[in-house]
């Protein structure tokens, strides 16, 4: 079914239901193209399963529009790959749930590029774990600014 999908215009992704959407296979979400990740209603994008999320490119992460990002679940997050992360824009880091922060794996924290660090809103830096914090790369470091330091725990620094 992967190439049926792929081959789907954007009205008629944008067409789709959530049920369609979940019953969508790993391949199938896999083969959607940029246009077609970009045309994917924020219900849509909330139900991919974390497989399919996990099989996006770094191209297709790049595309989820940011009001997209606030609706994945922490699931979904934790299923994107660490080049994916990495494709994050600092748009889309802003957008994720400071409980999806909270919930990232340290490799992921350790994926994010110095300016994903540098954008973490100070409330997003506060839900950061002690383990997240020591993943953050010397750089990323380096690039957070005087509200993002003080947002720290004296338990992240210690």
């Amino acid at each position: 079914m992967a190439t049926t999908v792929s081959a789907l215009s954007t009205a008629q992704i944008q067409s789709l239901t959530t049920s369609q959407v979940r019953a969508l296979t790993t391949a199938d979400v896999a083969s959607l193209n940029t246009d077609q990740i970009v045309a994917l209603t924020t219900d849509q994008i909330s139900v991919i399963s974390t497989a399919g999320i996990a099989a996006l490119t770094t191209a297709q992460v790049a595309a989820i529009q940011t009001a997209d990002i606030e609706a994945l679940t922490t699931a979904q997050i934790q299923a994107v790959t660490t080049a994916g992360i990495v494709a994050l824009t600092t748009d889309q880091v802003q957008a994720l749930q400071t409980a999806d922060v909270a919930a990232l794996k340290t490799n992921q924290v350790t994926a994010l590029t110095t300016s994903a660090v540098a954008a973490l809103t100070t409330d997003q830096v506060v839900a950061l774990t002690t383990a997240q914090v020591q993943a953050v790369t010397t750089a990323g470091i380096v690039a957070l600014t005087t509200d993002q330091v003080q947002a720290l725990q004296t338990a992240d620094v210690a």
